[in-house]
């Protein structure tokens, strides 16, 4: 909880996950309500679109903290070639 709460570990990598499948849900509750009503190539569109869309914004912002992990093992290792300097 420390580490949580003093920023030494990131929560919203924790919390992608369900924002990825409350995203998939809202996709595929829109996109077939939207089949049925109005047109149903363009709902097919939107659901596959949609998915793939809800998919690529999670991974951009999970690259982001894979970045920020990368960056403190490297961090890590110039602190110990330092040290044995």
């Amino acid at each position: 909880m420390r580490n949580v709460l003093f920023f030494d570990d990131m929560l919203t990598p924790k919390l992608i996950t369900l924002i990825y499948w409350l995203g998939v849900i809202g996709v595929v509750l829109t996109s077939v309500t939207y089949m049925f009503s109005q047109n149903f190539l363009a709902g097919l569109g939107m659901l596959i679109m949609g998915v793939i869309a809800v998919r690529v914004w999670c991974e951009l912002i999970i690259v982001i903290f894979k970045i920020n992990d990368n960056l403190k093992i490297i961090a890590g290792i110039e602190k110990e070639t330092h040290r044995g300097l």
